[in-house]
């Protein structure tokens, strides 16, 4: 009993002064609470990529196949022959007309939702936008791949109306015996502006609300037609949402592997790119230097993003 009585109050005291040094401290507090997210940051994710961006360094010997741990930019010089620079610029333009298109489709919508739809509209065009992230996305791709197929519902509906010759135009081949919608640069397209069109959607939305409506008067009671006032107030408070959408498309259609997996041909992407060094071949550095390639790219984004605004509307 006396060992009992006398732990209690040394206990008590420990959590007084404890809570006294945390309150009197507030940095100590939060200090606390950011160790753990913290200590996950600096070795999972930063260790990984720092991992993975010294491997880009080492090289393969040709004879034994092990991975010869000595600095060279041997790796990087491969990049830049005409098979790897094609996989480059063909990623990054699908993702730079993914990005456009995504933003052409969402601002209207966008638009609408912030400025026009009653709130019973707004949380259908909110569950509409949102309704398909929650499903998987396999699922999804996998449904756009029956979709575009030769016997698909576009195929189909093309055939009903007499619009066959439009899409053989398109695909330059006959539909029937010839290639697909579903293996095409187009009908990856067509996926990738479904499957990211929601992370455009919400940030525009969530700048055009922040557009005072008090400027809108203003413009207007200045004789600015609607169009001006468009033009000269709305579109250049809100391009920061446009920019922020952006950095979602671009950078999740830059570093997507599923996509050009399922609808794609032989032209390979990054992500293709990068299992094929890895798993096919075997040339670890040389799939790391692939992948550092994304993340510069992104790097450059981010800081033009930066500079116009972007991180505002997030």
């Amino acid at each position: 009993m006396t060992t009992t009585a006398t732990r209690a109050p040394a206990n008590s005291t420990f959590l007084s002064r404890l809570s006294t040094a945390l309150y009197v401290r507030p940095w100590l507090l939060t200090a606390l609470l950011f160790a753990l997210p913290l200590l996950y940051m600096v070795v999972i994710y930063l260790g990984s990529l720092a991992g993975m961006l010294v491997n880009s360094f080492y090289r393969l010997d040709d004879f034994s196949g092990k991975i010869v741990r000595e600095l060279t930019v041997k790796n990087y010089l491969a990049l830049l022959q005409p098979a790897n620079l094609s996989i480059i610029l063909r990623t990054a333009s699908m993702a730079a007309a993914v990005t456009i298109a995504c933003a052409l489709l969402a601002f209207p919508l966008a638009y609408y939702m912030a400025r026009y739809a009653p709130p019973r509209t707004k949380g259908f065009f909110y569950l509409a936008v949102l309704l398909p992230l929650w499903s998987s996305y396999i699922v999804r791709v996998y449904a756009w791949k029956l979709i575009l197929a030769r016997e698909g519902i576009i195929a189909w509906l093309a055939n009903q109306i007499g619009a066959t010759w439009l899409l053989e135009r398109v695909l330059a081949a006959p539909i029937i015996g010839g290639p697909s919608l579903s293996v095409s640069f187009l009908g990856m397209f067509i996926a990738f502006v479904y499957v990211w069109l929601p992370y455009m959607v919400l940030p525009i939305q969530a700048a055009l609300e922040k557009v005072p409506r008090s400027y809108l008067e203003a413009s207007a009671d200045l004789g600015a037609p609607p169009a001006a006032t468009f033009r000269n107030v709305i579109l250049p408070l809100s391009f920061p949402g446009v920019v922020a959408g952006s950095i979602f498309t671009f950078s999740l259609t830059l570093g997507d592997f599923v996509v050009p997996q399922v609808l794609g041909n032989s032209a390979f992407f990054i992500g293709q790119a990068v299992l094929a060094y890895q798993g096919t071949s075997g040339n670890v550095p040389l799939a790391a230097a692939m992948t550092v390639v994304p993340l510069v790219i992104m790097v450059v984004y981010l800081l033009i993003a930066k500079r116009l605004g972007a991180f505002e509307a997030l």
